[in-house]
């Protein structure tokens, strides 16, 4: 078979008009389907449901020291909840406060804090002139819109299949004082699925900063989200609070987790792990912010979860369903894309998508085709700051949410729009 660049004019003109042809019948079957956000299928949050029945009318709602769960109070959460949140991101208890239901919420108020009050008692970013982040791209869509929304300059570094170019982060971090933060999913990445390395962690917290109010937003959301069960084919990463502490940087990280795709993607617990200093300083202003948030979430997801042997095992049954469908848009992809040469992606070990590279200036136009056939597909771009993929090659698939069936006819038409945007590419050339 002849890769799409090594056909002649000719033979990529029939080639189109047999593509027309099949695009032609999946827009008349007038399909539906979603692959456009990282959203568990009902399976998965049926998983979950007898967490729903530990609790109720003749429950006494006491956490293990004593406090009434109804009440106010705790105000960084149940001793068992730090616990269990504590093990899921593997530090200390004492390093974690347990907050609601959204990891993203806690990040867009940490943000919001240091533009207001500054970072542990310095000067407000807002008032030290244009503030930047640096953004490792393709990332995560929502990071971006926080530091946007609230007046943040994001500037684009390179990620690989270990992490971000962390010469060029050490050269801007090192370099430039208004460079306050940096915006990173270190395990199975959003959407890339890649994890960092050793070295890169350890860069990361031995690393000279100008700013001495800088800090890594460590967003560890999939941190337990293996597709596999064998050891030899889920990532590990070296726990970022530990490098930072022996590298004599304690305050430079905030880590961030929740429970969101664990048990229910709308009511679970979300925590951040920090120094003490960085936990002194959160809850200064938290105190004003809230008088605590759900306790009766946080005593159910302990009796349902208990500890992390528990969400391990509930893990490896979300998936149980989430393997099939990664294989499958990987199988897929690889016996119609591959042979062409029109697209590349990294296979993930675990998390909740799969990044895929059309031909450069092919994104946006396969998102368009294949939302007109009935799929929609999170927007060409979204995986970097302000919107713009410099080289409009990069998609995010989301495999999570439509049941199989629905996943293959969604893969069909999405694989007819990167050959068909493919070849009007070329020809155009």
């Amino acid at each position: 078979m002849k890769t799409y660049d090594q056909m002649t004019k000719e033979e990529l003109l029939q080639e189109q008009e047999k593509l027309q042809k099949e695009y032609k019948g999946f827009e008349e079957a007038g399909l539906q389907l979603n692959m456009a956000r990282g959203k568990p299928e009902r399976a998965q949050l049926d998983l979950s449901m007898a967490m729903m029945d530990l609790l109720d009318s003749k429950s006494d709602c006491l956490a293990a020291d004593g406090t009434d769960c109804r009440n106010y109070g705790e105000l960084d959460g149940i001793p068992e909840a730090k616990k269990l949140m504590a093990e899921i991101m593997e530090c200390r208890p004492e390093q974690v406060i347990v907050f609601g239901n959204a990891s993203l919420n806690v990040m867009f108020d940490a943000v919001a804090r240091y533009m207001l009050h500054g970072v542990c008692g310095g000067t407000p970013w807002s008032q030290q002139g244009k503030v930047k982040f640096l953004c490792p791209v393709p990332g995560y869509d929502r990071h971006f819109a926080v530091t946007e929304c609230l007046g943040v300059e994001m500037i684009n570094v390179p990620l690989g299949e270990d992490g971000p170019d962390m010469d060029l982060v050490e050269q801007l971090v090192g370099s430039d004082p208004l460079i306050k933060g940096i915006w990173c999913v270190p395990k199975y990445a959003n959407p890339t699925g890649i994890s960092y390395s050793d070295e890169v962690v350890r860069r990361f917290a031995t690393m000279k900063t100008a700013a001495d109010d800088f800090r890594i937003f460590w967003d560890n959301a999939y941190c337990v989200h293996h597709l596999y069960e064998e050891a030899d084919k889920q990532d590990h990463i070296l726990n970022i609070l530990d490098e930072c502490e022996a590298a004599g940087n304690p305050d430079r990280v905030l880590e961030f987790a929740s429970t969101s795709k664990i048990t229910f993607a709308g009511a679970g617990i979300s925590a951040m792990a920090a120094s003490e200093n960085n936990l002194r300083d959160t809850k200064a202003v938290m105190t004003i912010q809230t008088i605590g948030y759900d306790k009766l979430n946080q005593l159910r997801h302990v009796l349902f979860l208990k500890d992390r042997a528990g969400v391990d095992a509930h893990m490896m049954k979300h998936a149980a369903i989430m393997r099939p469908k990664f294989e499958k848009v990987e199988q897929m992809l690889s016996e119609e894309i591959t042979p062409l040469g029109i697209g590349s992606w990294v296979s993930p070990r675990g998390g909740y998508f799969i990044s895929f590279n059309t031909l450069p200036g092919c994104a946006k136009r396969t998102v368009a085709l294949s939302k007109q056939a009935g799929v929609v597909l999170t927007g060409a771009g979204a995986p970097f700051p302000y919107g713009k993929d410099p080289e409009d090659t990069v998609i995010r698939l989301a495999p999570s949410f439509p049941g199989m069936d629905e996943l293959i006819e969604a893969t069909k038409i999405f694989i007819c729009s990167v050959k068909l945007a493919s070849v009007e590419k070329l020809l155009a050339e």
